[in-house]
């Protein structure tokens, strides 16, 4: 029986066919589908988030801009592929000035939990830390607290409840550049307070691998009749600095921590210009995904080179597929 996506049907999800080539993934024929320089103060737009948003896309988008401080913006889509990104980094609504100060935020996901859509981003707190905020029209966002302590990155909400609590994947780090980082699972009962913390996945560490390095988790997880899909970067340190690859694993639906496959081999890595070539060469960082429940199409938005936004596309059920055939957990 052929892997589902359990979730709304998204018939307008933003598509393109597979070319003759036949990748389990292929890369839309038009990226970057988001430049460089959409909005004036842009250096860079990249590692960004989209959802859904009332039969349109709406979104949150790191902004690095050209005195090159790290900002979040919001934006919206027709389509899924011409964006309006907001010209002004969000400006928080938060009762607590402790937190309220903001030093720089990037790499944000966004995920639609009941009414509310939940925004995790690494931001800065006497070091990169988890912050979070909801919005319910992404014009105002309201900031609540950070998740954990310094250091943390990579914050990805799961967009239900389980086992009547929240859970938030992350990756432990440091101040720095991080040659290390293993994937971990944490639960709140109110999205404030957080604890249970659990171990998801190691590096392949010992040998050189496309993950040998470090990993963290992508976008929002995708709930399917296996499991939960989650794809994550794995990096490889080369003589020539790190490659940023893509890959996917598949979760047990009540007790996440535990993986049931993982992929031996990258799914998506650097090839492209856009991916190899730019302020950060050799780049592949997916963030954020969109899918139909009745086709099983998934739409991957990810990152490329710390300088544009690429979308890539795939079927549930062929990803599921490969992954129980080319597992190394």
């Amino acid at each position: 029986m052929a892997s589902k996506i359990i979730g709304q049907s998204m018939p307008n999800i933003p598509w393109e066919e597979r070319p003759s080539s036949g990748d389990l993934v292929w890369r839309y024929s038009r990226n970057p589908v988001i430049p460089r320089d959409l909005i004036p103060c842009a250096n860079s737009i990249f590692n960004s988030a989209v959802v859904p948003y009332k039969n349109e896309f709406a979104g949150v988008f790191r902004v690095d801009n050209k005195s090159r401080n790290m900002r979040i913006h919001s934006g919206r889509s027709r389509d899924g592929f011409k964006f309006e990104i907001e010209n002004e980094p969000i400006s928080f609504v938060c009762s607590e000035p402790e937190i309220a100060t903001f030093v720089e935020g990037y790499d944000p996901r966004v995920c639609r939990i009941e009414d509310r859509y939940y925004l995790t981003w690494c931001n800065n707190y006497h070091g990169p830390t988890i912050g979070v905020a909801y919005t319910c029209d992404f014009k105002k966002f309201y900031q609540l607290e950070n998740a954990f302590l310094p250091f943390n990155r990579n914050g990805v909400l799961f967009p239900r409840k389980i086992n009547n609590k929240y859970l938030m994947l992350s990756r432990p780090s440091d101040t720095g550049h991080t040659p290390f980082g293993d994937i971990f699972i944490s639960a709140s009962p109110d999205l404030i307070h957080w604890g249970c913390h659990r171990h998801v996945m190691s590096p392949r560490a010992g040998k050189l691998t496309w993950q040998c390095t470090k990993i963290g988790a992508g976008p929002v997880p995708i709930e399917t009749t296996e499991g939960w899909l989650m794809f994550y970067h794995g990096v490889l340190t080369s003589c020539n600095g790190f490659v940023y690859s893509m890959g996917a694993a598949l979760l047990d639906i009540d007790k996440p921590w535990k993986v049931i496959y993982r992929s031996r081999e990258y799914l998506l890595n650097p090839r492209q210009i856009y991916e190899c070539v730019g302020d950060v060469p050799n780049v592949v960082f997916p963030c954020a995904s969109l899918q139909d429940s009745d086709s099983g199409k998934i739409a991957i938005y990810y990152g490329c080179a710390d300088t544009v936004t690429g979308l890539a596309f795939c079927y549930v059920d062929e990803v599921i597929d490969y992954l129980r055939a080319n597992s190394e957990l």
